[in-house]
């Protein structure tokens, strides 16, 4: 599908609600209060598809000062961000470009979040490890200045090193995963043979022992995944540094197209994708190729200032201007 209109006519906003109506979120901000239209107090987003054969239909209701509310076929969801595991959708927009050009923590929140799309049950693994480090920096602070006992430190360590061991194991599995679909994407799209190489080992409690006369000067664990990083290489160039912007966006497609290609596998069926102007800085031959690496059988939704940006008919066309969508 193809979603046509000038500049600010609002295309990006129609692949926002689709987003929030399918994963409870949005994948631009997490301030709710930004997705309800200035001056009203309310916003409402229904979608109505299948899935295979079953229908489904879906709602999320925003209301300023009350949080949001998500139904599944009717029924009301505890929270509306348990919508990702009844529904696939996989989002590029131009700021994605960050996930190659941005620094560390960037890498590992994509990958953390893929880990928790494909493992469902280990979605608050890193929040989880997050927390445990929060605690051990606490507890170093309070050691640092005397208001607690150095074995203070002794439960939160412990609990850094089993999760950190955790969760480097579930991102390795996932770049395990992902890898061999962005080399194959990655030469399709006319790059260099890619690669995902972890960087960073499990913590272990003798490293964080050798390391806590500096961790209680600085009140900061200095081991852990939390500090690790992702190298997205190409050919064996790390695409941050060595990199051109149009090299970094078709590792990012390949890295979403790989991820599509994961999920339809495991669930039976191919996400939503939703492309942001994906196309503006692609050639002809590069427009041709995505448009032959996009799955079967899955809907896929392209934006674009003009219908001839994309080289192949649409199954459907779709005209925005402000306020309104209708098909051409």
């Amino acid at each position: 599908m193809l979603v046509v209109g000038p500049n600010g006519a609002g295309k990006t906003n129609l692949l926002e609600s689709l987003h929030v109506g399918t994963q409870g979120f949005s994948p631009r901000t997490r301030n709710d209060a930004q997705l309800v239209r200035f001056g009203e107090s309310a916003a409402r987003i229904a979608l109505r598809g299948a899935r295979g054969e079953s229908p489904l239909d879906l709602e999320v209701a925003l209301e300023l000062g009350k949080g949001k509310r998500a139904k599944l076929n009717g029924a009301l969801l505890r929270a509306a961000e348990l919508l990702r595991a009844e529904v696939a959708t996989l989002v590029f927009t131009p700021d994605r470009l960050a996930v190659i050009k941005a620094g560390p923590a960037v890498r590992r929140a994509y990958f953390d979040r893929a880990l928790g799309r494909l493992y469902p049950a280990r979605s608050t693994l890193s929040v989880e490890y997050g927390a445990a480090v929060g605690q051990r920096n606490a507890a170093l602070r309070r050691v640092g200045t005397g208001y607690s006992s150095p074995g203070a430190l002794e439960p939160w360590t412990e609990q850094v090193v089993a999760l950190g061991t955790e969760l480097v194991a579930a991102r390795r599995q996932i770049l395990e995963l992902l890898g061999p679909g962005f080399a194959r994407l990655t030469r399709a799209f006319g790059l260099e043979e890619g690669r995902l190489v972890y960087e960073g080992a499990p913590p272990t409690r003798a490293e964080l022992d050798e390391k806590t006369a500096r961790d209680l000067e600085r009140g900061t664990t200095s081991a852990g995944p939390h500090l690790h990083d992702v190298a997205v290489l190409a050919g064996g160039r790390d695409l941050r540094s060595y990199g051109s912007q149009g090299e970094q966006r078709l590792a990012v497609l390949s890295l979403l197209l790989a991820e599509s290609e994961v999920i339809a596998e495991r669930r039976g069926s191919p996400p939503l994708l939703l492309l942001d102007d994906v196309l503006s800085e692609l050639d002809p031959e590069r427009r041709h190729t995505l448009t032959e690496l996009l799955p079967e059988g899955g809907q896929t939704l392209i934006t674009s200032t003009a219908v001839a940006a994309l080289p192949v008919a649409p199954a459907q066309l779709l005209e925005v201007s402000p306020g309104q969508v209708r098909a051409a």
